[in-house]
């Protein structure tokens, strides 16, 4: 006699309940769920030209932890491209343009939530790649569209990791456990830094065009390209808002200033943003609410800087800001000037100028009372307490840092067994 769909399920369910009842009468093991690994809270250092991350405290001495290899499969893309003449031609225009000379192995990395992997972006070999922090080894790898990825965000729940495409002026969303892309949209020219705002219903990306050219007079502007903020549903893709800086800047009465947003900070409650442009010793304010600029910081130039922008690490002349957990100070990479600096928000007042050699990156320590800069320079990353504005700190790590990002690694961890 043959049963139904619904006798058979609930002769099943029958048969697991039984079996369940076996188990707890007869004092049978309960497989348990495995416990959670306790992770550490730590800090990676991107060196860029060197293709490593160090791993180093997030606070206190910022001491070094343990180093991951961000290129074991450098070999392998080498081939690639070198078999691909139209890859080859990208590769070598990003070591001689935005690269100094050098290659850019890793830009920007993020931690897997359950802190069993790290998430780069691979400039020069066009992709984003997870390495397994227990073995070293490639566990996913994303070719971005074009020939070059650059700046990364991860979502606030960190599922989600945003990475800039900047040939193709193109954001890729990817599961940040997969790989696999959940969205994606289109920019400005050259898009750069994304932020992640409203909870991660929400996506920034701030294009900054053309930067590898020497046509940075002023009156050549309009060869740098489209150059505007992209602002996205973090669901969809689909486009909200698009905010043209040059028509801000132009009300503000500062046509001179270049319209390249390039890093970027939030306060808080993410009513107000403070962005640096390429070329300017400062950085400026924008009321989200007003859609409007509404306030000014110059900073002081180093005398021994010269004022020839073609000079000038990729059209910025200072890239590299961060704020405090509490809103109320700001911390300023000076890159061509050979400075940090911490400022007070409200009075827009600069504390002490932190010597510091090509800073290129600023972040906040793991317990919100520190700055810490990389020093591209120097090969060091630089602890500044905010309250002081003083240095804490230096701490050497490998060939050109520049991205800095808070991570965690399980408890104990010291680097890839590999």
């Amino acid at each position: 006699m043959r049963t139904s769909p619904s006798t058979r399920r609930r002769r099943s369910y029958l048969s697991c309940l039984a079996s369940a009842v076996v188990l707890v009468t007869t004092g049978a093991a309960v497989p348990a769920a495995a416990a959670p690994v306790a992770l550490r809270e730590v800090m990676f250092v991107g060196n860029n030209w060197e293709g490593t991350a160090d791993v180093i405290q997030s606070r206190g001495s910022f001491a070094k932890i343990g180093r991951v290899n961000i290129i074991p499969d450098k070999d392998e893309r080498l081939r690639e491209i070198y078999l691909n003449p139209i890859k080859l031609a990208f590769f070598l225009g990003i070591r001689n343009g935005p690269g100094e000379g050098h290659d850019q192995f890793v830009d920007d990395m993020y931690t897997t939530p359950d802190g069993t992997s790290v998430v780069a972006s691979r400039p020069s070999f066009a992709d984003v790649v997870s390495i397994s922090l227990a073995t070293g080894r490639i566990t996913w790898r994303f070719p971005v569209s074009g020939f070059r990825a650059d700046h990364m965000a991860v979502s606030p729940d960190g599922r989600r990791v945003a990475v800039s495409a900047s040939t193709s002026n193109t954001v890729h969303v990817l599961d940040i456990g997969t790989g696999q892309q959940v969205g994606s949209f289109a920019t400005g020219d050259k898009p750069h830094e994304n932020v992640f705002t409203d909870g991660g219903r929400t996506l920034w990306n701030m294009s900054i065009g053309e930067v590898n050219t020497d046509l940075d007079d002023p009156g050549w502007d309009f060869t740098k390209g489209d150059r505007h903020i992209t602002v996205v549903d973090a669901s969809t893709f689909r486009q909200v808002k698009v905010i043209d800086m040059r028509q801000r800047l132009d009300a503000f009465g500062r046509r001179d200033l270049s319209d390249a947003v390039r890093p970027v900070a939030f306060t808080p409650d993410e009513s107000t943003l403070y962005f640096q442009v390429s070329f300017f010793n400062g950085f400026l304010e924008y009321d989200v609410a007003s859609d409007r600029i509404t306030r000014l910081k110059e900073l002081p130039k180093n005398p021994a800087t010269s004022d020839d922008r073609t000079t000038f690490v990729n059209d910025s002349r200072h890239h590299g800001m961060s704020m405090n957990p509490a809103g109320t100070k700001l911390c300023i990479a000076g890159t061509m000037d050979d400075y940090a600096t911490v400022v007070d928000r409200a009075t827009l007042q600069q504390g002490t100028l932190v010597p510091a050699v090509k800073p290129y990156w600023a972040t906040v320590s793991g317990d919100g009372s520190a700055c810490v800069i990389s020093e591209a320079g120097a090969d060091q990353v630089t602890a500044i307490d905010f309250a002081t504005g003083r240095k804490l700190v230096s701490v050497p790590v490998g060939d050109h840092p520049q991205r800095v990002r808070l991570g965690h690694v399980p408890e104990g961890w010291t680097g890839p067994a590999s």
